[in-house]
């Protein structure tokens, strides 16, 4: 991922002739990211952060509304922190970056570069925590990871990312339980309102699961390729760290209990979801709650320049009106490049409304919309500039997420039969339900056989109990599984 690509002005890659080579295209063209000189770690851009910082800015205040205070954690973890749980250790051995010399010298005890945080935050909560009066604790930060990935792809896997991570403790399992629910509840929510995406979520399988955790509660994306993608995870820990990490309280009987915990986050991958899923051949579609510019106002220069300065004015109005009614806009009056340019550059870069204002539009009562996603345009009264813009970005907004909706409806299929799993799996990638035994010989095999994973058994059949048969060993199976082939 280190190496630099040259990409022209002419084109992009047809998503559906190549949808990963059209995937990078994008990233680039869009000046969302680009390669560094840093194996596997990608540059995040303006553009690219912009959708960040709205990623941020929303869950924030989610977050701050349910208690949940910011805070930051060393980003070098001691080894011996790490050994202590060896299932969570285990479950990130071959992604772990190691520090062994620092400041000319061998250190005594290596330093892991963080991969999550559970290790180091969890022995400072055991000095934090004595009573049950401490609880319960919330916290969250949002920080840089580091995972040695074997093959990176910019968003969706990189050695280096961006998250945020909730982690908080109470005093009964209860509460644990409610609080992992809820903080996925915010991440379906979040991915729904605001990103326009429905997801799939529901509980992954025990040998999917975060390595440690009791529970693990799981949001996963359906690609317009079939593939899966995990774009958000909450966890149920229970008190299994608490034991080995020693977090303990006195409860108001004077009883030492170790207390519950969760630990949940979402990352910058979910802003690869956002353009496998939106976007077009001709580049990045944002959805209007997540975009920056919202309503880019491009100018059209004419042949006289005293026209043009004229149509410059009008489009400032028009840019001034726009803004002092909340919404975020882009006046675009660079005549160095010719329409075409402009036009092809903001469709790129996903601006969802455009308004083109030239000497048509200075002489009448009337202004050129244009939608990036359907590229249907209309003509709009002056005065009925605010609503319309409104309207349209609303129906933007609804018209992606029903698209999303209909891609997971058309990739998702139900099979009976272990024959037509093999035979779909193999003449296509699509999500599978069907019936599993639950039990791990089966998973492994299925995944062997066919590459598909287990993703996840939806929250709303998690208390069903069918009267099935395994789709791969035929034993009885109560509930069924969301199986894909994932990134």
């Amino acid at each position: 991922m280190q190496e630099k690509k040259n990409f022209g002005k002419k084109g992009l890659t047809k998503k559906s002739e190549n949808i990963a080579k059209w995937y990078s295209d994008v990233v680039l063209r869009a000046d969302l990211a680009d390669y560094s000189e840093v194996k596997g770690s990608m540059i995040i851009k303006p553009n690219g952060y912009a959708i960040w910082e709205k990623v941020q800015t929303v869950l924030d205040k989610k977050f701050k509304q349910n208690d949940i205070k910011n805070c930051y954690f060393p980003l070098l973890i001691p080894n011996h922190l790490l050994k202590k749980e060896k299932k969570h250790l285990q479950g990130f051995s071959p992604e772990l970056a190691v520090v062994t010399y620092a400041g000319g010298e061998k250190l005594s005890e290596p330093y892991v570069l963080r991969p999550t945080s559970e290790t180091i935050m969890y022995k400072t909560f055991a000095d934090w925590i004595h009573s049950y009066r401490d609880l319960p604790l919330k916290i969250n930060q949002w920080c840089n990871v580091i995972r040695w990935e074997k093959r990176t792809y910019p968003f969706l896997r990189t050695t280096e990312f961006l998250w945020q991570e909730g982690h908080t403790v109470h005093q009964i399992e209860q509460e644990a339980i409610k609080m992992a629910l809820e903080a996925l509840k915010w991440y379906e929510d979040f991915y729904k309102d605001y990103f326009a995406i429905s997801p799939y979520v529901g509980i992954k399988s025990e040998q999917e699961k975060f390595a440690g955790a009791k529970t693990t509660y799981s949001v996963e994306l359906v690609i317009p390729n079939g593939k899966a993608l995990q774009a958000a995870t909450s966890h149920n820990l229970g008190d299994n760290f608490s034991k080995v990490f020693d977090i303990s309280f006195l409860d108001n009987k004077e009883k030492k209990c170790h207390p519950f915990q969760t630990s949940w986050g979402l990352s910058t991958r979910s802003i690869g979801g956002l353009v496998l899923i939106h976007g077009d051949d001709s580049g990045l579609i944002l959805p209007p709650k997540v975009a920056d510019p919202q309503v880019v106002i491009l100018v059209i220069a004419d042949k006289e320049k005293i026209q043009s300065e004229k149509i410059k004015k009008y489009a400032q109005k028009i840019y001034e009106k726009l803004n002092k009614n909340g919404l975020r806009v882009k006046l675009d009056i660079d005549l160095k490049y010719s329409l075409g340019y402009r036009i092809n550059e903001w469709e790129i870069k996903g601006v969802p409304l455009r308004i083109e204002i030239g000497q048509k539009e200075l002489k009448g009562k009337k202004i050129k919309f244009v939608r990036r996603d359907t590229f249907s345009q209309s003509l709009v009264f002056v005065e009925d500039l605010i609503i319309k813009t409104k309207s349209l970005l609303d129906q933007i907004q609804k018209d992606l997420f029903a698209k999303s909706e209909k891609i997971k409806r058309d990739l998702t299929v139900e099979v009976n039969t272990y024959q037509e799993f093999r035979k779909i799996s193999q003449a296509q990638k699509v999500f599978i339900r069907a019936f599993w035994c639950e039990d791990k010989k089966c998973e492994e095999k299925i995944k062997q056989e066919t590459k598909f994973s287990t993703r996840v058994l939806e929250m709303n059949k998690v208390k069903e109990n069918l009267k099935g048969k395994c789709v791969h060993c035929g034993k009885p199976a109560k509930r069924k599984w969301l199986f894909a082939q994932a990134y």
